[in-house]
């Protein structure tokens, strides 16, 4: 236990004092191995349960009883609105290598150990930065691995439970010719899967990136204001790219979209604000 402590532990004993260049680049050498450990360990933990997982996770939303499908039928009826409504999903899986099914999964192992690890990764990142800042930024930064973590989480379920849905819904539905026959390759699949579902992870992390830009004095509340506009173009090209071709299926995608910018809008204003009273006590001082 001893060692599980001290490897867990800062490697610097005095993280308040001067470090040299050597002494930087040991102490991030040991933040990310603490990073792959960790990691390694939630990918092997996936490992041992990834036919389950691949079955009733990973498939999931290819499957017409897909608990997502069933709360749109019944936003569908409740809303009167029978575009919502899901039922026709039906799509054919191949495999077309000999190595095809373990190396997907390792692949789903790896990826749901980045996600799981992800807390821990957001740690070690705050404890490799907390040294360079002062009390005072301390106490502003403190909840960052939280916040950074529900961000992430909460785009990875809205991307599974709302955008993949309609996005395996209309390209597994689409027909060029009834001539053809989609028959989606296993590797095309998870491919999808994963870009969509890490991708909304990282966007969703958008206020976070606007609040330490903002601190920075790189980013400000009024040019984000002044580019409101152009910022609603990118997130209605962006809803309507990644759901069927219908009004309220872009709608539904964009307002959660829109609402992440309005909330960076508001955290930038605040680190602004908190960036000149910083400044203003400084020149007091």
């Amino acid at each position: 236990m001893s060692f599980l402590k001290n490897f867990f532990s800062s490697r610097n004993n005095n993280p308040y004092g001067e470090m040299g260049f050597t002494d930087h680049i040991e102490d991030l050498r040991w933040h990310i191995i603490r990073i792959l450990v960790v990691f390694m360990v939630c990918a092997i933990f996936v490992f041992f349960r990834v036919e389950w997982i691949f079955e009733h996770i990973i498939l999931g939303p290819a499957k017409p009883d897909f608990i997502a499908y069933k709360w749109f039928c019944w936003l569908a009826k409740l809303l009167h609105i029978d575009a919502l409504c899901l039922t026709d999903v039906s799509i054919k899986f191949q495999n077309t290598e000999l190595a095809g099914q373990f190396v997907m999964a390792l692949s789903v192992s790896g990826m749901l150990g980045l996600i799981l690890s992800f807390p821990y990764m957001l740690w070690e990142l705050w404890k490799f930065i907390r040294p360079a800042l002062k009390p005072k930024e301390i106490r502003y930064a403190r909840s960052f691995v939280f916040w950074g973590s529900l961000l992430f989480f909460i785009g990875v379920l809205f991307s599974y439970l709302i955008i993949a849905p309609y996005t395996l819904n209309f390209f597994g539905s689409y027909q060029l010719s009834p001539s053809f026959q989609n028959i989606i390759t296993m590797d095309n699949y998870y491919d999808t899967m994963s870009d969509l579902i890490l991708g909304m992870g990282v966007v969703f992390e958008l206020p976070i990136i606007v609040y330490f830009l903002s601190r920075l004095g790189i980013l400000t509340p009024k040019l984000m204001r002044d580019k409101r506009r152009y910022a609603i173009i990118i997130l209605l090209l962006l809803a309507e790219v990644i759901t069927p071709p219908d009004w309220f299926s872009c709608f539904i995608v964009f307002i959660p979209l829109y609402i992440l910018f309005e909330l960076s809008v508001l955290i930038s204003d605040r680190a602004v604000k908190e960036r000149k009273r910083k400044q203003a006590l400084d020149e007091n001082s």
